[in-house]
């Protein structure tokens, strides 16, 4: 439901609690008439160096994602957007879409999700053969890669910061995403595009984009566009990627 600062629309978005970056990113962009009420889940042990933890990282998840809904939903928004996104590849295609049925049944609204938003980028864009980087351990990176799989792209290559917890994702510098970009793309690669929304990426995903004359999807970025463009909003942003940009 709109309100003063929201006379178009209200945003509910969920995002961990050790997440930094997602309402940086979105309240950064300076659409006007549309605000953002967070969910918070809680993420008492943020520890995810290896398989296991991650694992452990996505019980947490799972345990406290209803009551971010609930506590957003306080703020009578008009949409849910996920601002994590490891959950939502979990399981491919059909994980994604039973993720996404379960929070419109929660919720009664619709439900923007950085797997969907990803997805409808890249066809927005034309591309079929991507590379992807996250921040993530292998067996997140597999099931990412799935996703892309089996919503028919083409993965190039797919790799992991491994950062060591939840917190330190926030805390990897450009010199270090600039390093694993240029080791994943290729002449044959259509798009490069980075999951893990704590990963902070738009200002020099759009950097790149100038320089590798390709698309350079970062997923907070993605997941505006979409919920925005879902919405029925045609608001463009000229330095937070070609997506927001032109599309």
């Amino acid at each position: 439901m709109t309100n003063a600062v929201g006379t178009r629309a209200v945003f509910g978005v969920v995002v961990p609690s050790t997440n930094t970056v997602v309402e940086h990113d979105y309240w950064r962009a300076g659409l006007p008439g549309i605000a953002y009420r967070a969910g918070s889940m809680y993420i008492p042990n943020p520890v995810m160096g290896d398989d296991a933890d991650f694992e452990g990282l996505l019980v947490q998840i799972r345990a406290s994602i209803d009551t971010a809904v609930r506590d957003a939903l306080t703020a009578e928004p008009d949409r849910m957007v996920m601002g994590m996104s490891a959950e939502t590849f979990w399981g491919g295609v059909a994980g994604n879409a039973a993720f996404e049925q379960r929070l419109r049944d929660r919720t009664g609204l619709p439900v923007t999700t950085g797997a969907s938003s990803c997805r409808a980028a890249l066809r927005e864009l034309g591309c079929r053969r991507i590379a992807v980087f996250s921040p993530y351990q292998p067996i997140a990176d597999k099931e990412v890669g799935r996703f892309f799989t089996e919503a028919g792209f083409e993965v190039a290559a797919i790799t992991g910061l491994r950062c060591p917890t939840a917190m330190d994702i926030a805390r990897v510098d450009d010199d270090r995403i600039r390093r694993t970009v240029t080791e994943i793309d290729g002449p044959d690669v259509d798009a490069i595009v980075q999951v893990g929304t704590n990963l902070s990426f738009i200002a020099l995903a759009d950097r790149l984009e100038r320089e590798l004359d390709k698309p350079v999807i970062a997923i907070n970025a993605a997941t505006l566009w979409h919920a925005l463009r879902e919405h029925g909003f045609d608001d463009r942003r000229e330095d937070m990627g070609r997506l927001l940009r032109e599309h």
